[in-house]
């Protein structure tokens, strides 16, 4: 898996054509971007959209410059505009809207937040609004800076930020809720 530090140069060997480079890159980020998806689509076109990420990264590297978020954000805003582009050409509603709320498979409840019961935190965290969950998905279980996240959503980071802050707190009423 590459590290923060090496992923520049493996960026920089995937851009140069190197084969090893965007394998070092798609083990490495799959299991983040597949997450992401699976929030948003069921598993087989979540699994094809992750797919169709990484080919529009692999057709699109020469575009990619290493200003803004980066290249992790990079990916992901890949990963969302194919998403969006699913849910419009199944006929739904062209603002991102998600699937059928899924529970958090056990690693990425452990990740979001510690709690004995995760069962409560995947009720409360489905009855969150679409937009505080896929905030949290972004820069809790999937792991991108604020930075990051903006570049994805399109706001500032300071935004981002507020915007965690508040979806943090909602949960955290929804779960005092629960008990």
């Amino acid at each position: 898996m590459a590290t923060r530090p090496d992923l520049e140069s493996v960026v920089e060997r995937a851009r140069r054509g190197e084969a090893e480079a965007w394998e070092t890159l798609y083990r490495s980020l799959y299991p983040r971007l597949l997450a992401y998806a699976r929030r948003q689509l069921d598993d087989d076109r979540a699994r094809d959209a992750v797919s169709e990420a990484m080919t529009r990264a692999v057709s699109g590297i020469g575009r990619f410059e290493w200003k803004g978020a980066g290249f992790e954000a990079w990916l992901f805003g890949i990963l969302r505009h194919v998403i969006v582009d699913r849910h419009r050409s199944a006929g739904r509603e062209s603002r991102l809207a998600l699937a059928a709320p899924r529970p958090f498979d056990d690693e990425a409840a452990d990740r979001l937040i510690e709690l004995d019961d995760s069962r409560s935190l995947r009720v409360a965290f489905a009855q969150l609004s679409l937009e505080d969950r896929e905030l949290l998905h972004l820069r809790v279980v999937s792991g991108l800076s604020s930075k990051e996240t903006a570049a994805v959503l399109g706001k500032r980071a300071g935004a981002v930020r507020m915007a965690q802050s508040r979806a943090l707190e909602r949960l955290r009423d929804l779960l005092a809720g629960a008990e």
